[in-house]
């Protein structure tokens, strides 16, 4: 299965994750104007983009972008949609990392979550979603994601489903090293 030419909808009994859409602009405003959530978004290797928006136009404009990365096949963003309330709470971003360092050949996986949702169980319950797929969608064995240190319910639900704090960094782009990933193995 390509995930670039059939992105799908998965779920599980609370949350569904499917292609993010115009339809998400107000939930995701939401969230990516949320002042509490922003210091937990991963921003590595974003040419200084923080990912805050506080406008209906900047969100528009970064759901654009989301569109233009998916058809040139840069990254998959899925909307994670909260069955109780039918509205997006967040976005997973994935995609095959290919470099010349140890986080290689991954699926690198950013989540993004309105900041009541970071909470060890939710996130536990949302990442059960995504990560068995992602081997196959990304063909890769491992996958990584940034939580940083004061992150500690993403670093608790990470831990709870086997993913280790790496000691290796992530080289960027212009050569930026990176920290606080955490891997789980196929």
């Amino acid at each position: 299965m390509d995930v670039y030419k059939n992105c799908p909808v998965l779920e599980n009994e609370n949350y569904i994750l499917r292609s993010v859409s115009l339809d998400d602009c107000l939930d995701l405003l939401e969230v990516y104007s949320d002042t509490k959530s922003v210091p937990f978004f991963n921003s590595d290797n974003c040419h200084g983009e923080t990912f805050y928006y506080s406008t209906e136009e900047q969100m528009r404009k970064a759901i654009e972008y989301w569109f233009f990365e998916y058809e040139r096949k840069g990254f998959v963003r899925w909307s994670i949609i909260d069955k109780s309330t039918q509205k997006s709470v967040g976005t997973i971003e994935l995609f095959h990392r290919k470099a010349k360092d140890y986080f290689t050949n991954c699926g690198l996986l950013r989540l993004d979550l309105k900041s009541e949702y970071e909470k060890t169980d939710i996130i536990s319950d949302i990442l059960t979603i995504i990560i068995s797929p992602t081997y196959k969608l990304f063909h890769c064995n491992k996958i990584a994601t940034k939580a940083i240190p004061s992150a500690n319910n993403r670093i608790s639900a990470l831990k709870s489903l086997g993913f280790s704090l790496s000691d290796k960094k992530l080289i960027g782009h212009d050569g930026t090293e990176y920290s606080d990933y955490y891997v789980i193995k196929k």
